[in-house]
């Protein structure tokens, strides 16, 4: 019997066709790998989460010293208050240091006007993203602004390092420097609520408890 032969030829891939798909592959790995790596930046939630953690090394602190935040304790008992009152926000936040466990929380990633720092000897101003609050020094009211983002303005200016004090009517508002439209706020009781800008200004008036806010600002 005669073998049967097939007017069809075997196909293989040429090797063209292989530079082709190899071309493709390399062309789509440029174009993803920078869409990859920002998807595993932090995002506004690793804000959030720091606020969280400061916010718990506060009442940690106070539950070591008759419940008291350190701007409510002299600094002779090892607290920040008379520091504090003249602005100066590094100080309560090395009075907790032992607490906070790391420098790096202080610093928000999407903060580009501060750097992020591993030494505590080494913490400044320029390391620290969040102001402190010198009113509060207690959860008693546990709506008051303890500590939060401090990239806000005040009548569209700026506000600077130091001591802030305004009024609760005063028209503050976020800067689109950090988060855009939003800001993150710490409470007394120790949550954290993203607000915008007109949510921060209705919250002022009945929340802090306060006619004149005072804040420590880095």
């Amino acid at each position: 019997m005669q073998p049967r032969c097939s007017p069809k030829r075997n196909s293989g891939v040429t090797l063209f066709e292989v530079g082709v798909v190899v071309a493709v592959v390399m062309l789509l790995v440029v174009v993803l790998l920078p869409v990859l790596a920002k998807s595993r930046k932090p995002s506004h939630v690793s804000c959030v989460n720091n606020l969280k953690q400061i916010c718990l090394t506060y009442r940690v602190w106070a539950g070591d010293n008759g419940d008291k935040y350190p701007m409510g304790v002299s600094t002779a008992s090892g607290g920040s208050m008379e520091l504090v009152a003249t602005g100066n926000v590094l100080a309560t936040f090395l009075v907790m240091s032992n607490e906070l466990s790391t420098p790096k929380v202080l610093h928000c990633w999407e903060d580009k006007a501060h750097t992020a720092t591993s030494s505590f000897a080494a913490l400044g101003n320029s390391n620290i993203s969040y102001f402190t609050s010198v009113n509060v020094t207690n959860d008693t009211n546990p709506q008051a602004f303890l500590t939060g983002d401090d990239n806000f303005a005040i009548s569209g200016v700026p506000i600077k390092s130091g001591l802030l004090e305004f009024s609760t009517n005063a028209p503050i508002g976020w800067m689109a420097t950090r988060h855009m439209t939003y800001g993150n706020i710490g409470l007394a009781d120790g949550s954290v609520q993203v607000v915008t800008s007109v949510l921060l200004r209705q919250w002022l008036l009945p929340q802090t408890g306060v006619a004149t806010n005072r804040l420590a600002i880095p």
